[in-house]
């Protein structure tokens, strides 16, 4: 993955920048020396590795805008950085750049039960705006499998979901409203505690926009009522093929369940040696859960067996109990960790029409024999949001090349049957160059123009989304 050329000019006034960020952010908020901001040269896609200028750590939107008044007089670039648990580049810093790392921010600023909306900080992780609110029986609904870890700056910027986005939407399906300080430190507030703002719907601009048009400091977010009750349902298939063609016949019957989950064997045999859930020796395995009253339940879970056995399923289990439900969950949620015991490994998520998991699953099986390389699946199968795991060895040389082309492949094949590049990881780095696959030369200008409105200098998370040379192109044409 090619990296740009640091600024020069940048660099020669390295120590002149950072005194002034120190001017603004004294005490231990700037972090400059050599092992402190080693931590801070990768994210989750730990393959590419780049320390940045300095690290910067605010406490407060008016610190995060004061930074931002100074790069912006300096010329320098800014990558924001949330918990680091992106997998696809998205907080990898540049040379000449200042890193924003937001984890400081992470205090609740409002609870409105009344209104159904929590609004905190960007730092706060996700798992702890639930725990804010648990206790007055709710939740906060999007769970990416890194919620006890990941930041919802980050999950805003990617327009993150998780297992039960399949009920309860992504991200964007629960975002109200956001803080944003824009490249020149200007402060705005877009959205808020209403439904619908009125105007331009900029918050459905901002959300999923990877850093590239400004910071996300503070955010509104809609919380939901936790469910009477819910049941995960284990089944067990002979095949990858055949487990897609059950999800498939569950969503065509018009059922809802909160969450449908596929792994494959490699991932099934990795999970259950990390976390012993009790899982079957089969070839595929779906986790569906359904949730409601008792009787409720009863019926979905009725009607999912019907389904399942006309795909002659290895094993059918309901959870008995809570703890039997945790288990079972402990396993999927642990997929990622465990899958870590069988290589290094890049993970993607491309996602498909969900009538397409039968073929597409069989042809990433072909991709990965034609590579000579082992991929695993575990993925959201009831939206398609695939996630193959490509295992390789970063040893070995030439292997981490061959993962890309196969990732590549399987990204290109994800268009094809009608699908798309991402479905919550976003581009990053890692898709920035196979965007051309996916938009017309006309679609990625006018996403541009979008870019030149908000940061006309292209200084916010330089070298992500846009392909490397237009991005660069743009960079030098405002400089």
């Amino acid at each position: 993955m090619e990296m740009p050329v640091p600024d020069g000019r940048i660099l020669a006034r390295r120590q002149e920048i950072i005194a002034r960020l120190r001017s603004v952010l004294p005490g231990d908020g700037v972090i400059d020396d050599p092992v402190g901001t080693l931590a801070y040269e990768c994210d989750a896609l730990t393959a590419y590795r780049c320390r940045p200028l300095c690290v910067v750590l605010p406490r407060s939107t008016a610190e995060v805008a004061e930074v931002m008044r100074v790069c912006h007089a300096e010329g320098v670039p800014v990558v924001p950085r949330g918990a680091g648990t992106s997998l696809a580049g998205g907080a990898l810093p540049t040379a000449d750049s200042v890193l924003i790392g937001l984890a400081r921010m992470n205090e609740v600023l409002e609870i409105d039960i009344g209104n159904r909306l929590i609004r905190v900080q960007a730092g706060r992780t996700n798992l702890a705006v639930t725990a804010a609110v648990e206790a007055e029986g709710f939740f906060y609904a999007p769970d990416p499998s890194s919620q006890l870890a990941c930041a919802i700056g980050g999950n805003i910027g990617m327009n993150s979901g998780g297992a039960h986005c399949l009920k309860y939407g992504v991200t964007t399906n629960n975002l109200l409203g956001v803080t944003l300080v824009l490249h020149d430190g200007t402060i705005v507030e877009i959205g808020g505690p209403q439904m619908d703002a009125g105007g331009l719907d900029l918050l459905g601009v901002v959300c999923g926009a990877e850093g590239q048009l400004g910071i996300v400091t503070e955010a509104t977010l809609r919380i939901l009522p936790r469910p009477e009750g819910a049941r995960p349902v284990l089944i067990g298939f002979s095949a990858n093929e055949v487990a897609g063609a059950c999800v498939a016949d569950i969503i065509r019957a018009g059922i809802l369940p909160v969450a449908i989950e596929f792994m494959d064997r490699p991932c099934i045999r990795a999970c259950e040696d990390f976390a012993h859930a009790g899982y079957p020796d089969c070839e595929a395995l779906l986790i569906v859960e359904v949730e409601g009253g008792p009787a409720e339940i009863d019926e979905q879970i009725g009607l999912i067996r019907q389904i399942a056995s006309r795909h002659d399923p290895v094993e059918l289990r309901e959870a008995a109990s809570e703890e039997e439900a945790r288990r079972i969950w402990l396993g999927r949620k642990s997929a990622f960790g465990a899958m870590g015991q069988m290589g290094d490994y890049i993970c993607l998520d491309g996602t498909i029409p969900v009538s397409a998991l039968p073929a597409t699953l069989r042809r990433i099986g072909e991709l990965s024999r034609d590579h000579g390389l082992q991929v695993a699946n575990v993925f959201h199968a009831g939206d398609g949001n695939l996630h193959p795991l490509i295992i390789f060895d970063a040893n070995r040389p030439g292997d981490l090349e061959r993962a890309e082309a196969l990732g590549a492949d399987i990204l290109r094949l994800c268009v094809a049957v009608g699908g798309c590049l991402t479905g919550e990881h976003g581009v990053g780095i890692e898709k920035r160059d196979l965007m051309e696959v996916q938009f017309t030369a006309a679609d990625l200008e006018a996403q541009m123009r979008v870019k030149d409105v908000f940061d006309p200098g292209w200084t916010l998370n330089p070298a992500k989304v846009f392909p490397l040379a237009a991005s660069a192109a743009r960079r030098g044409a405002a400089g």
